[in-house]
């Protein structure tokens, strides 16, 4: 059994381990790096914690049995799970984080071992941080489901925008505040109980709410969001056990959700504030209203497999911009095939990302990684923003309203002021579609109709597969 003093230390140690980890993550060099000093992390953190000094001998069979059974829930989930998926993998997990909390909160409050030596003013502190953390947790629980069922496609990519929907949510905060005031004044379990449970019904309905009013454009800051909303908490569940090390990791979580969740936002040219009020982005292909943003017009001209592959053949500079579409026709692995051939011949090809490609924060790194493209060539937008003038061929699979030229020259855009890759500035662009549907935010795109711009159709997959014998033939 660990010693208090030494796990102690072990926390320290673990907490250490998560702050390297999270300053490896940051770059592609250092991931793998980071990932392991998480893992070491956590595992010390785990061992401190079954064999620390609040839990007995009888205690540690039960632990062990749950262990093993989320252990190889995990590792199914790890090898079974297509990259495809995910963005809703990982809303999924948020959810289980929201849920531990609420368990967790609840199970304290009717424990009355739990709260024992509690006094005072530290008895209301304690009572605070239970109905502070249940908030969080069922807010995080209930909004992360609907985001796995909207990532997934079991629930509709509109927003569901109920009438004085802003006054609803004011209303049951301010049932919130009185309900929490009740709770802090019950002299009993069974007279906090009502109030604790309306509380916990109202945070459930309002993380629903809040994430079905938000469009498809703006889940991937869902995504991000959501991961803060998790480590906060993670880290009102250490408050409430009085575990020093879910506090610091849980802040480390939530702050750095928040901090992505700001640069996701900047990226789209959005508030926050705008993203939770919701509205904006649809799944739905349909044309804009009149008296809407300005539709685009003109003639669209298709291309062939094997004029594509001519294309990439005669130049000299290629800039591929991977979107969602990429990782639905799972492609990446193809696109790595033409990428290395194309480098063997002297070809200068790069990778432009977009901060909000895909549906997650790093989606389209995380494919390109998996299919092995070298780090090297893989560049953020602000990075290559300059260099597309001088790019003879840029190749956009699957992407939409991150190359959409509405977003600079049309002010009426709902996408208008989003930083987008200037794709359409290069010699030849040809841009990889199924259809000509509208992308996420469910908006044109003007960049169809230029003429230095070509449509190849199809399933991206099947398509780049032609070009790559072509291009080896």
């Amino acid at each position: 059994m660990f010693t208090t003093e030494l796990a102690t230390v072990s926390y320290i140690g673990a907490t250490i381990l998560f702050i390297l980890s999270l300053g490896g993550l940051s770059n592609q060099e250092t991931a793998l790096r980071g990932n392991l000093y998480g893992m070491i992390g956590m595992a010390l953190a785990v061992l401190a914690t079954v064999f620390g000094p609040q839990v007995t001998w009888a205690g540690i069979p039960w632990i062990i049995v749950a262990m093993l059974i989320g252990g190889s829930i995990g590792l199914y989930a790890a090898r079974t799970v297509q990259m495809t998926q995910m963005p809703e993998l990982v809303a999924l997990m948020h959810s289980m984080v929201g849920l531990a909390a609420m368990l967790v909160g609840i199970s304290t409050f009717i424990d009355p071992e739990a709260s024992k030596g509690f006094l005072g003013a530290a008895k209301s502190i304690h009572e605070m941080e239970i109905y502070i953390g249940i908030l969080i947790g069922a807010v995080t629980f209930s909004g992360s489901i609907v985001a796995f069922g909207k990532l997934s496609g079991r629930i509709g990519g509109n927003p569901l925008l109920l009438p004085g929907r802003h006054w609803l949510n004011l209303v049951g905060l301010l049932v919130v505040i009185y309900f929490g005031r009740e709770f802090m004044n019950a002299h009993t379990i069974q007279d906090g109980i009502m109030p604790l449970a309306v509380m916990t019904v109202i945070a459930l309905l309002f993380g629903i709410h809040m994430v079905m009013a938000i469009g498809g454009a703006d889940m991937p800051v869902v995504v991000s969001m959501l991961n803060s909303y998790s480590g906060w908490a993670a880290a009102a569940t250490g408050f409430m056990l009085s575990n020093d090390l879910l506090i610091v990791t849980g802040a480390l979580v939530g702050s750095s959700g928040a901090i992505l969740s700001y640069i996701m936002c900047k990226a789209m040219a959005r508030s926050f504030i705008s993203v939770i009020a919701g509205g904006f982005g649809t799944a739905s292909a349909a044309p804009a209203p009149a008296g809407g943003a300005a539709q685009p017009a003109g003639e669209v001209t298709p291309i062939s497999a094997t004029e594509t592959a001519e294309l990439l053949r005669e130049a000299k500079s290629v800039i591929i911009v991977p979107g969602y579409g990429m990782a639905v026709a799972q492609a990446q692995h193809t696109v790595y095939e033409i990428t290395k051939f194309l480098r063997e011949k002297g070809v200068n090809i790069r990778f432009g990302i977009h901060p909000v490609a895909g549906r997650m924060p790093g989606h389209m790194n995380v494919l390109l990684a998996e299919a092995k493209v070298p780090y090297d060539i893989v560049f953020e937008m602000d990075e290559l923003n300059d260099d597309f003038p001088k790019t003879d061929v840029v190749m956009v699979i699957g992407a939409n309203d991150i190359v959409n030229p509405g977003a600079q020259d049309d002010p009426s855009s709902p996408i208008a002021g989003m930083p987008v890759l200037e794709v359409w500035k290069a010699k030849t662009s040809i841009v990889m579609k199924r259809s000509m549907a509208s992308g996420y935010a469910g908006v044109d795109n003007p960049l169809f109709y230029k003429e230095n711009n070509r449509m190849l159709f199809g399933d991206a997959k099947k398509m780049l597969d032609e070009v790559l014998v072509v291009l080896k033939s």
